[in-house]
């Protein structure tokens, strides 16, 4: 299996266990509301869709479909004219579905994006609102987003995920998005490279960076990667950082595109 099949088989079954856990829901259970203030379960679900359709809009462009790239051209002017609310009203829009036309739609958005990604030509990037991305690179975005969102869905039902060996694609996400996280609030990013060390949900251990490194971070690598998503506080994980650089960056982590989140509070 190459990386990008993998990739899409584990962001299928992501989406397929969040779906399960929605699919089942009453009117209640939809609009309850989620740690993202002013968004519900519904809400949830539809950015998913939302940017799972942009996703395939810049892959067919990508791949050379003309009134994909008209689309995809006029979408990025309304980014541009909107950039601090045009994502948020895509969500609310789509969230007026009812829940089973919601979840339909969704299924679609999936099925058509992982064809396209995976009949990519290998070397086309496909445009985005940051740098352009590769086929593999846009499919481990789409995983990290699925799982976070469906943290905040779980979290709204009172619910605990499960941790899978998955989420190995957003904390690998999580360490190479080190700098843009400094660069991102205007903090020069270190010059060293830092070792991280993870607890895998299973046995394993998994790690990035040189053995011996000067500074470091571990710990569980479901905290960790609820931390890069901000979706938790970072004195209420196990991680653990050596080093002022490594302790600083446990502050300002982010794996996601955008300007800096505000990330969770402190519970309790």
């Amino acid at each position: 299996m190459t990386l990008l099949e993998d990739l899409l088989a584990d962001l299928r079954a992501e989406g397929d266990q969040l779906a399960a856990v929605v699919s089942g829901l009453d009117a209640d259970g939809w609009a309850r509301p989620t740690p993202a203030p002013g968004w519900s379960v519904a809400t949830q679900v539809a950015h998913l869709v939302w940017t799972d359709e942009v996703a395939l809009l810049s892959a067919l462009s990508a791949a050379g479909d003309e009134t994909a790239t008209v689309a995809w051209t006029a979408l990025v002017g309304q980014a541009a004219a909107d950039p601090e609310g045009f994502v948020d009203a895509g969500a609310h829009e789509i969230a007026r579905l009812a829940p089973q036309a919601l979840l339909t739609r969704w299924g679609a958005a999936r099925v058509a994006l992982a064809r396209v990604l995976r009949d990519l030509p290998a070397g086309v990037k496909m445009p985005w609102f940051g740098p352009p991305m590769s086929a593999a690179s846009m499919a481990t975005a789409r995983y990290m987003e699925t799982w976070a969102h469906s943290l905040d869905v779980h979290e709204a039902l009172g619910l605990e995920p499960t941790v899978t060996d998955r989420v190995r694609h957003v904390a690998h996400l999580g360490v190479r998005t080190r700098d843009f996280s400094f660069a991102t609030r205007g903090l020069t990013p270190p010059t060293e490279e830092f070792r991280v060390e993870l607890a895998a949900p299973g046995d394993a251990t998994w790690a990035w960076g040189p053995e011996g490194a000067a500074q470091s971070v571990t710990g569980s690598a479901a905290d960790f990667c609820r931390l890069v998503t901000q979706r938790v506080h970072r004195t209420d994980t196990d991680l653990v950082a050596v080093g002022a650089d490594a302790d600083r960056w446990l502050d300002v982590a982010q794996c996601f595109a955008g300007p800096p989140g505000e990330g969770r509070r402190p519970r309790g």
